[in-house]
């Protein structure tokens, strides 16, 4: 019997679109080799989760030759990354109960593409010993 592959876990605090676009490439590349991903939000990107933002490549500052190769190269969107990490049943994607409040957002908590609330505590706990650790 072969022992399974070792998870993935992506810490999203930044909510530039470049480093939660890096953040969900590395989760579905894990997916897509068989590996679990998990990904827990914090503040800025939790807030862009949040607002749903995550279908237009948004660069600050603007960067529109940036956003043009995004188009004409097809590169995925945040959503079509999410979605495939999600569908593939290998990935979650959790939220921060500690950002939701700092952010004054409870109001928004079931909006979003969120699988969970989680705290510290648990967010500890799930990522005891976990080798492969991306913080964006």
């Amino acid at each position: 019997m072969s022992t399974p592959a070792p998870k993935v876990v992506v810490f999203l605090h930044s909510g530039d679109y470049d480093r939660v676009h890096q953040g969900l490439a590395i989760a579905a590349a894990a997916v897509a080799s068989g590996r679990r991903a998990e990904v827990y939000l914090f503040w800025w990107a939790l807030e862009r989760f949040l607002e749903g933002r995550l279908d237009d490549p948004d660069f600050d500052p603007p960067r529109e030759d940036v956003a043009d190769r995004f188009e004409t190269r097809r590169i995925p969107t945040l959503r079509q990354l999410l979605e495939h990490v999600r569908e593939s049943g290998l990935g979650t994607v959790q939220g921060c109960t500690g950002s939701l409040g700092a952010l004054g957002a409870e109001h928004l908590a079931g909006e979003g593409p969120i699988d969970g609330w989680v705290g510290w505590s648990a967010i500890l706990q799930r990522t005891a010993g976990v080798v492969d650790r991306f913080y964006l």
